[in-house]
């Protein structure tokens, strides 16, 4: 078995130092857990409503020199764990990223610029144009995407055909307004789809309370490969540190009947006109 952390956090816009602590704090509490892979929010090191691009620019740095991924690396060594985290990229071609990385002792394991924006993220960042990369971390293949890219079927199934057993989301999923009675919230709804329809495990690791007026869905959630939570989902007004025994390889189990497989059952030919908008 296999211990995942999903981390729910309240961070604060600008706060650099103080959003270090906060992480680091729910770290040491996922690693007490016995968490070996512990999923960071997405940009958990800046905050997410920035005023505009100068802002994410003071607060953005290279990959190489990240500040945040050199604790992360640091953590990850002292506490034997790995860590899923996002956070805002200065790229060397001097645009700005929302990045995520996935980091053990030895330093990044996995980069990936997130391909999808939401609303006014296009307004400050580049979108990435690499796929979600899938990293053999020994006890299961990770598979690594942020928030909007989780809306689209095609970029998670990206990762199912490349053999991830779980995808680690960071994620700041802005609340719209509470759900219907009864209901969860739809991300938390499309995310169980992802993991259903693809056989994979997926953390989500989410925000909570208010930054600049934007309230945040608090959704954090570990789903298993049936598309049922294993934890969570969490309380949307409070931070949480969820964790769930996963056996990953189940995820390798694609057979939904004796006579169907959630893979091998595709017809992509059959859907080639799809990608033209056809």
């Amino acid at each position: 078995m296999t211990v995942i952390a999903a981390c729910q956090l309240a961070l604060a816009i600008g706060d650099l130092a103080g959003n270090a602590r906060t992480a680091a704090s729910a770290v040491h509490d996922a690693a007490a857990r016995g968490a070996q892979l512990v999923v960071l929010p997405e940009l958990s090191d800046t905050g997410y409503v920035f005023s505009g691009p100068a802002e994410a620019r003071a607060l953005a740095a290279p990959a190489a020199d990240s500040p945040t991924l050199q604790r992360w690396r640091c953590l990850a060594d002292e506490l034997g764990i790995v860590i899923a985290c996002g956070f805002c990229e200065l790229g060397a071609d001097d645009r700005l990223y929302n990045s995520a990385a996935l980091v053990d002792w030895s330093g990044t394991k996995a980069l990936y610029r997130k391909a999808h924006l939401w609303d006014t993220e296009k307004l400050i960042f580049t979108p990435g144009d690499a796929p979600p990369p899938v990293t053999d971390l020994g006890f299961g293949r990770i598979g690594l995407m942020i928030c909007y890219d989780l809306e689209f079927p095609e970029w998670v199934r990206l990762a199912a055909l490349d053999r991830a057993d779980i995808i680690a989301a960071p994620v700041n999923w802005p609340a719209h307004g509470p759900p219907p009675a009864g209901e969860r919230p739809a991300e938390i709804i499309r995310t169980q789809a992802d993991a259903s329809v693809n056989a994979v495990f997926v953390a989500v690791a989410d925000r909570c309370r208010s930054e600049r007026g934007i309230d945040w869905v608090g959704g954090s959630v570990i789903i298993g490969p049936d598309g049922y939570p294993l934890a969570g989902p969490a309380d949307p007004g409070k931070p949480a540190v969820l964790t769930a025994a996963c056996e990953l390889p189940q995820a390798r189990d694609k057979a939904t009947s004796p006579r169907n497989d959630v893979l091998t059952d595709r017809r992509p030919v059959l859907y080639a006109g799809l990608s033209t908008g056809c």
